[in-house]
């Protein structure tokens, strides 16, 4: 898909602040062209046509057609203008030869998110403004005569005109960083994040950074936990909520910065394997002070039902996606089991599987510690660890050892 992008002139950024220095103002710590630029990329452009006034320096685009953030390989191309693209008059007739059958179009200042650019749908009617995006057809623009104009579909995002609207954008950022697969748990604690997510976008930290350091807490919860008592294990459990909500940072980072990567996914969840050895062995050793053996005895069958957790996924894990894309497997999971709604192990699990996620199960082991029903927490983990190897198998067995269901026509949503 084909994007459109033009560039203001010089006197118009200079009202605006900064001249076209106003193009690199950060935005949640990338530059403000940059982050319009890789958004339509990630949103499944792979082509942008920037028309560029003579009056603005070439050499900024260039930094920014070259930046890292265009990671999809979408290709960015200049147009030479001698002011500034008037797309409400004829100009769109001066460069028909260079426009695809559909195209988006794309204001130079819009800050959204990719999803709400794929979601556009295409219009055959003229925008009465041309302030936010639209996905137009060809001819469309190069209708001679009158034209029929609709307000057009109200795009999420912010336009920034000036410095004081940037903070309106990053606070919209950080809003719709997440995924389309959060339930109530991740949303509520993605709100708790939302200030220092904003405070984290303009400093050098990077997601993998943060997810070592959620690891850290987590240890020292452990740590709390093998202490045993009351107290101990309700601060234990504080200190693994706090390391759920760095879980959810390092993801919130990554997509608001376009930090995402296969080793990143991989990365996080290594740690967040990790993560839950360490505090299950601390909750053992704190049990094990006041109920003896029946502890170890529970807490031997956890770290072996986590354990052959870890490996039945991991190995799923290679089954339903490709090596360089791990981020999908549980969109691509998600859809395998609503194909196969009519069994009914597919139909339970797809209900109780959002228990398992560390953004719940901090919920709960705070809940569980508060009321004092820790050593039902253990009992409870013990045997939903080794349910999960158990159907994890089943899975892999019934999905991918045979032709897969048919899903044509189905959009795998990333996770």
């Amino acid at each position: 898909m084909q994007a459109v992008l033009a560039i203001p002139s010089s006197k118009t950024l200079q009202r605006l602040g900064r001249g076209a220095e106003f193009l690199k103002q950060e935005v949640a710590g990338v530059p403000l062209l940059e982050r319009v630029l890789a958004t339509a990329g990630r949103a499944g452009v792979d082509s942008i046509l920037v028309i560029w006034p003579d009056d603005v320096k070439p050499a900024i685009l260039r930094a920014f057609a070259e930046s890292s953030s265009l990671g999809n390989g979408a290709r960015v191309e200049k147009l030479s203008w001698t002011n500034a693209f008037d797309p409400t008059g004829d100009d769109w007739a001066s460069i028909a030869g260079l426009l695809e059958g559909q195209f988006l179009w794309l204001p130079w200042n819009w800050v959204t998110h990719k999803r709400a650019l794929a979601a556009l749908p295409p219009s055959s009617i003229r925008p009465a403004t041309w302030e936010r995006p639209v996905l137009l057809k060809r001819d469309t623009v190069l209708h001679d005569g009158p034209c029929r104009v609709t307000a057009g579909p109200l795009t999420d995002g912010v336009s920034v005109t000036s410095p004081a609207t940037i903070p309106a954008a990053e606070r919209f950022l950080v809003a719709n960083s997440g995924k389309p697969t959060d339930g109530i748990y991740s949303n509520f604690n993605r709100l708790l994040c939302r200030p220092f997510v904003r405070l984290f976008a303009h400093t050098p930290t990077t997601p993998n950074q943060l997810t070592l350091a959620g690891l850290m807490v987590a240890i020292l919860g452990a740590l709390v936990f093998a202490r045993g008592s009351y107290v101990n294990y309700v601060t234990g459990a504080l200190l693994f909520f706090v390391s759920g909500l760095f879980d959810e940072m390092d993801g919130m980072i990554a997509r608001i910065k376009f930090r995402e990567s296969a080793f990143g996914t991989w990365f996080e969840g290594l740690v967040d394997n990790v993560t839950y050895l360490a505090v299950f062995v601390g909750i053992i050793a704190g049990l094990h002070r006041e109920y003896g053996s029946w502890a170890w005895k529970w807490g031997a069958a956890l770290i072996v039902g986590c354990v052959l957790s870890v490996a039945v996924i991991g190995m799923q894990r290679k089954l339903a996606t490709s090596r360089d894309r791990p981020h999908e497997y549980a969109g691509r999971m998600n859809q395998l089991m609503e194909a196969d709604s009519s069994n009914f192990v597919s139909t339970i699990v797809r209900q109780v599987h959002i228990f398992v996620k560390k953004g719940v199960l901090v919920h709960y082991l705070l809940l569980f510690t508060l009321l004092g029903l820790l050593h039902m927490f253990l009992w409870l983990a013990a045997v939903g660890s080794n349910l999960t190897w158990i159907i994890a198998l089943y899975f892999t067995r019934r999905f991918f050892s045979r032709p897969p269901l048919e899903t044509t026509g189905k959009h795998i949503q990333t996770a």
